[in-house]
C-alpha cells in the first residue's frame, strides 16, 4: 500500500508563482498545506483555499524555518516534500524521492532543481588574467548587459562570470561584474523577443546554444558553515544526470520520512531564516544519516523570488549570523572557535557581531543536547565534507557534452 504524502509550502509575499507551485504539488501530495506566513490581507491563505489546499496562517511572519515548523506539526503524511512558493515539481518528483527514501540511512532526498526559463550561452574569447592579491580568474570588467532594451546584468549566471560588486561615490553607485577569462556565462531570454540582440558594454555578443541551466543538485559545505549549490549555473545536458550522495540541500524541494523529524528534530526556527537547511543536514550527517541527490526527479525555481536575493542587506545579515550560529552548534570545537574569534572579534559590522553573542547561549546550550542524537563526532563529518565537491564540470554547452557523470 502506497504511503501517505504532504507537501508543504511556506509562503509570505505570494505572487503568481504560488498558483504554479501548488498546482504542481496538489496532483502529487494526499495533502498540500500551505503556510500563510503573515501575508499582506491573507492573500496566501486565500490561494491555497481556492485551489483546493489547506492554509495554516501565522499571524506574524515566522521565517521560513519557523514557518516550516508550523507546517509540519499539522503534516499527516508518512512522507513530506518542502517547496519553496516559487518553485514548480515535475511530475513524478514525490514518488522517486519515496523509492530512495525506502533506505532508512537516507535523511532526505534534493531533486535536480533547475533555474526557471532558457539562456543563451556566451562564451568571449578573453585570455584569463590575475590581479594582484585576487585568486579569481577575470577577464573582463562589464558595467551593463542587455537583451533588446532589458537590463540584465543581475541576471548573469555561470563560471564565466562573477559576482556583483558595487561602490558609492558622490551620491552615485557604480555597479560591475567581472568575467571569467573564456569560461562560459549565460543570459536569461525570459521577456527576449525574435532579434533581440544581447549586448555587454554596448557591443553586441554572438550567442552559443539556448540552455536550461541547474540551480543546484544537491549542496557542498565550506568550511566557514556556509553550504553552496552544487552545480549551480551549468547547462542541463546530461552531466547532472547520475545519483549521488550530497552534503546536503537546499530548501527548495527536499522530502523526508515525516519519522526522521521525530529523530533529529525540525529546522531551527531561531535562524528564521538561511543556513538552516545547512544545519538540518550537519544535524542529520552528526546522527550518521546521508542525504540522496535524485536526477530522476527535478523542480523549476524561479531565484530568489521572494527573499530579494543576495543584495538584500537583510539577507545578508541572517546569512552571516547563521554560518556562525551553525558552526557553534555542529562543527569541531577548534572551527568554530577559530571562526567566533575572526568573525566576531574582528568582524563583520551591520549588527551581526551583537546578534550572535546574544544566541550564542542558546547555540552552545543547543549542542549540549543534541549530542544524545550524535552517532559521529563532528570531526570526521567535517574532514570528509568540509570544503569537498566544491568543482563541477563547466565545460561550454557547444563543446557538447561527452559523459563521466556530475
Amino acid at each position: 500500500m502506497a504511503l501517505s504524502s504532504t507537501v508543504v509550502v511556506v509562503s509570505y509575499r505570494p505572487g503568481d508563482w504560488l498558483v504554479s507551485c501548488l498546482e504542481s504539488a496538489l496532483v502529487q501530495a494526499d495533502e498540500v498545506i500551505v503556510v500563510d506566513n503573515g501575508s499582506p490581507g491573507e492573500e496566501a491563505s486565500d490561494i491555497a483555499r481556492r485551489l483546493g489546499a489547506r492554509p495554516v496562517r501565522a499571524t506574524t511572519n515566522l521565517g521560513f524555518a519557523g514557518g516550516v515548523n508550523l507546517g509540519l506539526r499539522h503534516a499527516r503524511g508518512e512522507f513530506v516534500g518542502l517547496l519553496n512558493d516559487d518553485a514548480t515539481a515535475a511530475p513524478g518528483w514525490l514518488a522517486s524521492a519515496a523509492r530512495l527514501l525506502a533506505d532508512t540511512s537516507v535523511a532526505a532526498v534534493t531533486p535536480k532543481v533547475l533555474l526557471s526559463g532558457e539562456y543563451a550561452e556566451v562564451v568571449l574569447a578573453d585570455e584569463p588574467w590575475f590581479a594582484p592579491r585576487d585568486a579569481r580568474p577575470l577577464g573582463r570588467k562589464i558595467t551593463s548587459a542587455t537583451v533588446g532594451t532589458a537590463e540584465i546584468l543581475d541576471g548573469l549566471v555561470g563560471a564565466g562570470i562573477h559576482d556583483l560588486e558595487q561602490e558609492s561615490s558622490g551620491g552615485a553607485v557604480r555597479r560591475w561584474r567581472w568575467t571569467a577569462g573564456d569560461r562560459p556565462f549565460y543570459v536569461p531570454l525570459a521577456g527576449a523577443e525574435a532579434g533581440d540582440e544581447v549586448r555587454v558594454d554596448g557591443e553586441p555578443v554572438p550567442l552559443g546554444p539556448r540552455v536550461r541551466l541547474l540551480n543546484h543538485a544537491g549542496s557542498y559545505l565550506r568550511g566557514h558553515g556556509v553550504a553552496g549549490e552544487y552545480g549551480l549555473g551549468a547547462p542541463d545536458d546530461g552531466r547532472f544526470d547520475q545519483p549521488a550522495e550530497r552534503f546536503g540541500f537546499s530548501g527548495t524541494a527536499p522530502v523526508f520520512r515525516a519519522e526522521i523529524f521525530r529523530q533529529i528534530g525540525t529546522f531551527a526556527a531561531p535562524f528564521f531564516a538561511y543556513n538552516e537547511d545547512t544545519d538540518w543536514c550537519l544535524r542529520a550527517r552528526l546522527a550518521g544519516r546521508r542525504i540522496a541527490y535524485d536526477p530522476a526527479a527535478s523542480v523549476d525555481h524561479r531565484l530568489s523570488s521572494t527573499s530579494g536575493g543576495v543584495q538584500d542587506a537583510f539577507v545578508r545579515f541572517l546569512a552571516q549570523r547563521n554560518s556562525l550560529l551553525c558552526l557553534v552548534r555542529n562543527a569541531p570545537g577548534d572551527v568554530a572557535r577559530a571562526h567566533l574569534r575572526r568573525r566576531v572579534m574582528e568582524g563583520p559590522g551591520d549588527g551581526v557581531r551583537r546578534a550572535v553573542l546574544q544566541k550564542l547561549p542558546w547555540a552552545l546550550s543547543s549542542r549540549i543536547a543534541m549530542r544524545r542524537s550524535w552517532t559521529q563526532r563532528p570531526r570526521p563529518v567535517w574532514d570528509a565534507w568540509a570544503d569537498h565537491d566544491l568543482t563541477w564540470d563547466t565545460t561550454p554547452a557547444s563543446a557538447g557534452y561527452r559523459g563521466g557523470g556530475g
